[in-house]
């Protein structure tokens, strides 16, 4: 049975970043963060001008962090670490967020074919007044994608909810010929350097 003082919270709705920190036994609490509300989503998650691509991605980080922080202190919330996280997907120095629609899924997965790009997954963790951040960065290279795989992977629900559109887990392995760096950071939550941002927290992972 796990402590009740190693649990944390987990700002994020992102599915496969449960799914992971359940994989390495870390126990959470939901602080779901929305997406719209009278005055627009609760973080901002356009790309400013000029912003490059760490600078972006640390920054949604800490902006969901922060977000995730108020929602603790608004619903009066034990005092627990909290984790925050944030991919992107970069090409040609260009970054890729999740498509709007179909038209621009195909569009992402046309400019990533047969071509290496990166992956830039940031994971902060607070605590009281004090955060803890990383962001890991790996590099994937995608075969030659016919129009006719393009169009029948963005038929389907896969590419939407994901930073450039195609999920590594799901049926875009069969794009990938090679990656190189952290399997878990391409799914959005590197697991080696989150394991250490939380037991700088004090949350023992074995």
């Amino acid at each position: 049975m796990k402590r009740h003082d190693q649990k944390i919270y987990l700002g994020s709705k992102s599915q496969r970043r449960r799914d992971l920190l359940r994989q390495i036994g870390v126990d959470f609490e939901l602080l779901l963060l929305r997406d719209s509300l009278p005055r627009g989503p609760e973080v901002d998650e356009s790309v400013f001008p000029g912003e490059v691509a760490d600078v972006y991605v640390n920054r949604v980080t800490l902006d969901k962090l922060a977000c995730a922080q108020r929602i603790m202190i608004m619903r009066k919330l034990p005092s627990r670490p909290i984790l925050a996280a944030d991919t992107c997907v970069v090409v040609d120095a260009q970054i890729l967020g999740k498509p709007d629609d179909q038209d621009h899924a195909r569009a992402m997965l046309s400019l990533l074919s047969g071509r290496t790009h990166q992956v830039m997954t940031s994971v902060a963790v607070a605590l009281h007044d004090q955060v803890w951040q990383t962001t890991q960065t790996s590099s994937v290279t995608f075969e030659t994608l016919t129009k006719e795989s393009i169009h029948a992977y963005c038929a389907g629900n896969e590419p939407y909810d994901k930073a450039g559109g195609y999920g590594i887990q799901g049926t875009a392995a069969l794009f990938i010929r090679e990656i190189v760096g952290s399997y878990s950071g391409i799914m959005g939550l590197p697991l080696f350097e989150t394991a250490q941002l939380l037991q700088q927290a004090g949350i023992r992972i074995l």
